[in-house]
């Protein structure tokens, strides 16, 4: 099971030299995916969760590429409707390129109705946009001689049954948010058998969960996976591989906009799951 890491692209905090730092930690770290989120128009009501500055993923993404070796690049979440199929298809052939093929795409339909209406897209078709984009892009990509062969495997967000099936549709992963381990466990038992029911195959299960260390068990049916004890944690991982997950982000952030301007806290609750997961890549092997 590969183990990601979504990076605070926002915030009163983020500047070039923190991104930087980010992922030179994640990737000093012996993780195996940053992963970046995405908005264009900063309307208040993103605003509010995500305040600028805010580094558009594309961009980003291919800054970092050149900064990093090993490690995978990611969007968690790309919403689809904000632009064009064949603009977001040339964009992530041409960084998959550009970093010898390390881009996952994660992709969602979005929440923000304030930015919506900024762009000019109808909040209300944003599941129907995304389902025809996705299509396009995929489309696009078969062009081989003008996208590259490089395959991008396509990550679907979105915690809906209709997220689920759009993952079982169009995606190579379903990827939920931020979730109890509960619903995980009931969510991995929904993804076969949508699968089933639509005759097609089942895609990876790609959950992102949260990562906040406390020094006491922290207990009750709305506990997050990801949220607790050290000890908590690791078993959420043991229990999220036995559940067949191929991959798991973890996301530092807990909603406060200030969090971004200290990072520290979130590299160092990271350095202590990689002291505990032991990646076998880490590790000395005999000549």
């Amino acid at each position: 099971m590969k183990i990601g890491v979504n990076i605070l692209n926002f915030g009163p905090g983020t500047d070039p030299g923190v991104l930087r730092s980010w992922a030179q930690t994640v990737e000093g770290l012996g993780f195996d995916l940053l992963m970046l989120s995405d908005h264009v128009a900063i309307t208040p009501d993103v605003a509010e969760r995500y305040p600028a500055p805010f580094y558009e993923p594309f961009t980003t993404l291919s800054w970092l590429a050149g900064l990093t070796t090993r490690i995978r690049l990611g969007t968690t979440v790309l919403i689809v409707p904000y632009r064009h199929p064949l603009l977001t298809a040339r964009m992530a052939a041409n960084l998959n390129e550009l970093s010898d093929g390390r881009l996952v795409l994660g992709v969602g339909v979005g929440w923000a109705r304030q930015e919506f209406a900024a762009l000019g897209i109808p909040f209300e078709q944003r599941g129907r946009i995304t389902d025809g984009h996705l299509r396009d892009i995929r489309t696009a990509w078969a062009d081989t001689a003008s996208y590259g062969t490089r395959k991008i495997p396509v990550w679907v967000g979105g915690n809906s049954d209709a997220g689920l099936r759009r993952a079982v549709r169009l995606g190579d992963a379903w990827h939920p948010l931020r979730c109890t381990m509960p619903w995980l466990r009931e969510a991995a038992d929904r993804l076969r058998a949508s699968a089933a029911g639509q005759q097609l195959p089942v895609p990876a299960f790609a959950p992102r969960i949260a990562l906040k260390i406390t020094p006491e068990p922290v207990r009750g049916p709305e506990r997050l996976a990801g949220e607790g004890t050290i000890d908590q944690i690791m078993d959420d991982l043991e229990q999220l591989r036995l559940l067949g997950a191929d991959s798991v982000v973890l996301d530092t952030y807990g909603g406060d906009p200030g969090e971004t301007c200290q990072p520290q806290g979130s590299w160092q609750a990271l350095a202590t799951v990689a002291a505990h997961f032991h990646p076998p890549r880490t590790r000395t092997e005999p000549s």
